[in-house]
């Protein structure tokens, strides 16, 4: 029997109970074998609900336990660095939920952790990498079929009214930058193959919210641009379209395409469209082998923590922006 990563969940958070750990429970190289909660009687609930073997009532409990590989950190974003240090340090291989940090910042003592610890690997979990249709997106982009990529203009957007959520509170890392503005910043890196040279960002202030509701972006790549838009509070829909000289590329579904569903990438070259059909995939599983796979071959991660920490930068940057109303260099 091939070996599979096991795995130790910390928290009940909504996406790793309804996406992550179904979608690492169907994957080929993992199984997930713990649940961990501040309140022991929701990771026996979850446990149950899940058929996961063993519950925990802390995330210590579940470090300590010497028969999980890899931990999965969904806890919300301040609570990132501390509990994936403590994974690392406990010799823990760490998935961690995006953003990594609060900020460039708060991100150093995981650094350091790693330093500390070169076997672990440790990884954020942007997911939306691993679907095909990026990756076909990234070998179109690459091969110049839409000639010299010029612009990338995206969207993301939700509408969460729950003053509880967790999205909702400042302390906690919420607003809609580091919460979705981290993936066209990502998508936008990751198809130009380089960092923005400087940035430019508007939060619009939204009536009795502690946090920044609507975001608007523009990185400049030098020769070329990347400009979106990010809310949670209008109506829901996402969507990338990246411009060339001889063509375009539309993703209408980016970064949470439904696993179940074969999309479709609109090619136009030539003032002619093509609907690329790509295979349904589960994204969550793709990450979650690709992870394992390097764990199990003793490889690099596919996105080290390196592209985290230039992703961070880019947040902080836009960040400062919107503070002094100017262009920020990266």
């Amino acid at each position: 029997m091939t070996k599979k990563i096991r795995w130790g969940i910390i928290s009940t958070a909504n996406i790793g109970v309804d996406k992550v750990i179904p979608a690492l429970q169907k994957s080929k190289h993992n199984q997930v074998v713990a649940i961990a909660s501040r309140q022991i009687n929701r990771a026996t609930e979850w446990a149950q609900k899940l058929s996961i073997p063993k519950a925990y009532g802390s995330y210590e409990e579940l470090f300590a336990d010497a028969d999980i590989d890899a931990v999965y950190n969904p806890l919300p974003n301040h609570l990132h660095i501390p509990y994936s240090v403590a994974a690392v340090n406990a010799g823990k291989h760490v998935l961690c939920e995006k953003p990594l940090g609060l900020n460039l910042a708060d991100v150093v003592p995981l650094i350091a952790a790693a330093e500390k610890n070169p076997s672990i690997k440790i990884m954020e979990a942007f997911m939306y990498r691993f679907h095909p249709q990026w990756q076909k997106a990234k070998q179109l982009v690459d091969t110049d079929a839409i000639g010299k990529l010029r612009n990338i203009q995206a969207y993301f957007q939700y509408n969460n009214r729950d003053d509880f959520n967790i999205r909702n509170k400042a302390d906690w890392g919420g607003g809609a930058l580091l919460d979705i503005g981290c993936y066209p910043i990502s998508a936008s890196r990751l198809l130009y193959g380089r960092e923005p040279e400087r940035v430019f960002a508007q939060i619009t202030p939204w009536p009795g919210s502690e946090v920044d509701c609507l975001v608007n972006g523009i990185m400049d790549f030098g020769d070329a641009l990347s400009s979106f838009a990010v809310s949670t509070k209008i109506e829901s829909g996402q969507m990338v379209l990246a411009s060339g000289e001889a063509g375009s590329l539309q993703l209408n579904i980016p970064f949470s395409p439904d696993p179940d569903i074969i999309q479709e990438l609109i090619l136009k070259q030539d003032k002619q469209s093509e609907i690329v059909n790509i295979a349904a995939a589960n994204q969550f599983s793709e990450m979650g082998d690709a992870f394992a796979l390097s764990i199990l071959n003793n490889t690099s991660v596919p996105t080290p923590l390196a592209d985290a920490l230039a992703n961070m930068r880019v947040i902080d940057a836009m960040f400062e922006s919107a503070k002094k109303q100017v262009w920020v260099n990266i």
